[in-house]
């Protein structure tokens, strides 16, 4: 077996087409990160739900920064209780065969990026399984600037990690000890955080519920309808306040008239300033169809 190995990355990764890393990892370009912190868990949540993505959200966790928002692309770890032979036999080959230094924890911090969030599997081990503690926290923000880190598992040194502004780390427990009796059997591989599945490369999006993680080839799908759906209750809130139209129909779905309203409003306003790179042709061009076809009375999901 080979630790981060390219062809395995881009085979777990096939409906990413766009920038990889050299090791094969999906880098999910760094504009739709900046706009992804800006979205909330349920405007995340939902595109995914709804096209079978069922096991993408972790809340059984402690947050170091409850109030902060962390996003970045995920670099996986997988760990297991220590068996020796397959201890020493892995350890060895790291160092050996592939140059790595340190502990199995050193080493996935060791590839961190900017932007990036370690998440690891650790078997929900806490006594002695601290992933990290404050010297390895300094280097993971040291290293990707605006991460964190997602530990199915322990830290320690909790005081020093929470005067670690940039980043946010997700975690199980505290415990003063050392990680020991811990052997990794895989990086940038599937990984399980409690209920949730996470891939090299998912975008990962923590908010004061919890983690979760969204595949590369939905980021943008997934931003630009949060961004609309946003779009859309701005303009609502003002013409609702205004009298203009009542909730039911702000939230059905809209006719030609009210679209051609906010298209309007979209392009004046200083309140959609923020939105302006969204284009909404393909609503429009709904509206048309479904009024060609008859009212319809559906609500806006």
């Amino acid at each position: 077996m080979k630790f981060d190995h390219s062809e395995d990355i881009v085979q777990l990764t096939p409906l990413w087409e766009g920038e990889r890393f050299a090791n094969g990892r999906p880098k999910v370009p760094a504009d739709l990160l900046r706009r992804m912190r800006k979205i909330t868990l349920e405007e995340a949540w939902g595109p995914l739900w709804n096209r079978g993505y069922r096991f993408q959200f972790e809340g059984d966790l402690k947050i170091v920064h409850p109030n902060r928002v962390m996003v970045g692309r995920a670099v996986t770890a997988v760990l297991v209780p220590m068996r020796p032979d397959l201890h020493d036999t892995l350890l060895r080959y790291g160092h050996e065969e592939e140059g790595r230094r340190g502990f199995f924890n050193q080493w996935v911090v060791d590839a961190l990026e900017e932007d990036d969030v370690v998440v690891v599997d650790l078997f929900d081990k806490v006594h002695m399984g601290t992933y990290v503690g404050g010297n390895l926290s300094t280097a993971i923000a040291a290293r990707t600037k605006r991460g964190g880190a997602v530990i199915w598992g322990g830290i320690r040194d909790n005081q020093q990690v929470a005067e670690i502004d940039e980043i946010n780390i997700y975690y199980r427990g505290s415990d003063p000890t050392a990680i020991a009796d811990v052997t990794m059997v895989g990086m940038n591989v599937p990984t399980r955080i409690g209920r949730a599945v996470c891939l090299p490369g998912d975008v990962v999006l923590g908010t004061p519920a919890g983690v979760i993680f969204i595949p590369p080839h939905l980021a943008e799908l997934t931003v630009v309808q949060a961004e609309k759906s946003q779009a859309r209750d701005v303009f609502g809130f003002v013409r609702l306040k205004e009298g203009r139209y009542s909730t039911a129909q702000i939230d059905a779905f809209w006719g030609v008239p009210l679209w051609e309203d906010f298209l309007g409003w979209f392009g004046r306003d200083e309140a959609a300033a923020d939105y302006r790179h969204l284009t909404w042709e393909s609503e429009l061009e709904e509206a048309r169809r479904r009024a060609e076809d008859g009212p319809a009375s559906d609500v806006r999901l």
